[in-house]
């Protein structure tokens, strides 16, 4: 990480776990574990959970995020939340493109664009995901295919909204597998990214983007990832529920 330039972000993604009951019991305990962070956290909790999240994290140093958010400011769109209705909660950032995402609901490159950009548009901030599968990894085109999402998710984002911009490097088969990429493999991609903000934007804004890296990272292993110099913070799963573990990360993200 280097602070000087850009902020840490610790973010929580919860997915598909967790009751409002059960996030208000999970909220109560992060409190007071993350109250003394030098870096930002997130946690983005379930739909359903957005609007207790909110209430209960007033006055504290957690922000809440979304996990996903629809393309169009409202219409026909049968079980999709757009970007107003977030701001109006008072949810502060959004996830695109989590893998997840576009495993199991058909997200491509384009959609991922386009929820991006209404986001930004609403004032939320936006951590986009990119990454490959392991066949992918396994095929050599690691840093072409995370350049090409990169660019596509940020294609009619100005410079200056790209200070409402971060990027979380996920790769696929470290999700939810319990397999980590390499402190070594997590700089090289992360490193890689910078290079095409670079490219699309100047020096400048890319040496103040946040890059995450999210695929398993654990209170076993932040340390050594979070001690990579483009490695800027992380997007979290299993390891979010688990308010010791996330304050763990939280603690190495801080230093």
């Amino acid at each position: 990480m280097n602070k000087a330039t850009r902020k840490a972000i610790i973010a929580g993604n919860w997915k598909m776990n967790k009751t409002a009951t059960e996030a208000a019991a999970l909220i109560a305990d992060l409190i007071p574990a993350v109250k003394n962070a030098d870096c930002e956290v997130v946690i983005c909790p379930p739909f359903t959970d957005l609007v207790k999240a909110v209430e209960l994290t007033k006055g504290t140093n957690i922000h809440v995020g979304a996990q996903n958010v629809h393309f169009e400011k409202s219409g026909a769109f049968t079980g999709e939340i757009s970007a107003d209705m977030l701001k109006d909660l008072g949810v502060a950032y959004v996830i695109t493109g989590h893998s997840e995402r576009r495993q199991y609901f058909a997200e491509t490159d384009v959609t991922v664009n386009k929820r991006t950009a209404a986001a930004l548009a609403a004032g939320l901030k936006v951590i986009v995901c990119v990454g490959e599968t392991l066949e992918q990894r396994e095929q050599g085109v690691t840093a072409e295919l995370v350049a090409l999402q990169t660019k596509i998710a940020l294609g009619g984002v100005s410079a200056d909204d790209m200070k409402n911009i971060v990027i979380a490097y996920e790769p696929v088969w470290a999700i939810g597998t319990g397999r980590t990429a390499t402190s070594e493999q997590a700089q090289e991609v992360c490193k890689n990214i910078r290079a095409v903000v670079a490219e699309l934007y100047g020096n400048a804004v890319a040496e103040a983007t946040t890059i995450q890296y999210g695929g398993s990272m654990n209170a076993g292993n932040a340390d050594e990832l979070l001690g990579k110099a483009d490695v800027d913070g992380g997007l979290i799963g299993g390891a979010s529920l688990k308010p010791a573990d996330f304050a763990a990360i939280v603690t190495a993200a801080s230093k």
